[in-house]
């Protein structure tokens, strides 16, 4: 089994790992529903939302091809053709979606509870930009389902297909409200409002995170980011302890050897 230290090379991040993680995990339901549920205002939902993943999951081909220390190592070996595949637009091959869940999987694995949660803490604005960009996602879909679900059959409603409760999310999300497609019930109401408070958390703290990273001065790497993930830093104090310990002995006894040869020398 690979070493940690091998996991962190192809490990790209770990909040970036378990982003393409849930993802892989909700386009696969999402295959699953296309095929069991037959509702055209759901497929026109899943369609638009699948789309969306294709682009995603081909910028994450992309990016580990390139990154990757050898690339056919990374498409023959460590399935990155079927990474480019299950990112095409063909309906039959984005169930090889599960071998990037497979990867993801073994490679937190290999890395370590401890080392993923040190990651994230260190990495806290990243963690906090995919927290985000997944909540985007995930209100953009189950948001569009639960408004077209509240609104479709309602007298006199505007949101009736899944484009318009697509486009009703974007918007609302967005701050931007255009106004050609709202709400006419109660609880429609009181569902949009949540997606506005969601979508004004979502954008201040991108906001905030884009001043972070334009403005924030780089920091220097310390000591304990330069040691590699599987290093026990109080192991390694310990054996330069015992080494400096050992050089001193050594030094000591050198000298009382110089002292003794000078003792013997002496008048």
């Amino acid at each position: 089994m690979p070493s940690a230290t091998g996991a962190r090379r192809e490990l790209k991040s770990a909040g970036y790992e378990i982003f393409i993680g849930i993802l892989s995990i909700l386009s696969i339901v999402n295959i699953v529903l296309l095929y069991a549920v037959d509702d055209a205002n759901l497929d026109s939902v899943l369609h638009v939302m699948n789309v969306l993943f294709s682009v995603i999951f081909l910028a994450d081909f992309t990016y580990r091809l390139l990154t990757a220390d050898s690339k056919s190592r990374y498409f023959f070996r460590q399935f990155g053709w079927a990474d480019l595949l299950a990112s095409l637009p063909f309906e039959q091959l984005k169930i090889l979606r599960i071998f990037r869940l497979i990867r993801v999987f073994r490679l937190l694995r290999e890395y370590g509870a401890k080392n993923i949660g040190r990651s994230l803490i260190k990495d806290r604005a990243g963690s906090a930009l995919y927290v985000l960009l997944l909540m985007g996602i995930l209100v953009l879909e189950f948001g569009s389902l639960e408004i077209l679900n509240i609104e479709q059959y309602a007298p006199g409603a505007n949101i009736t297909t899944g484009s318009d409760a697509i486009w009703y999310v974007i918007v609302t999300i967005s701050t931007v409200g255009y106004g050609d497609q709202y709400p006419v019930t109660n609880r429609g109401r009181l569902f949009g409002s949540l997606i506005i408070v969601i979508g004004v958390g979502i954008f201040g703290t991108f906001t905030g995170y884009l001043a972070n990273f334009f403005l924030a001065p780089a920091k220097k790497a310390s000591v304990q980011d330069t040691l590699p993930a599987d290093v026990d830093v109080r192991s390694k104090v310990a054996e330069l302890r015992e080494l400096m310990a050992q050089q001193q002995a050594q030094q000591r006894a050198a000298m009382d050897e110089i002292e003794g040869l000078l003792a013997a020398d002496g008048p």
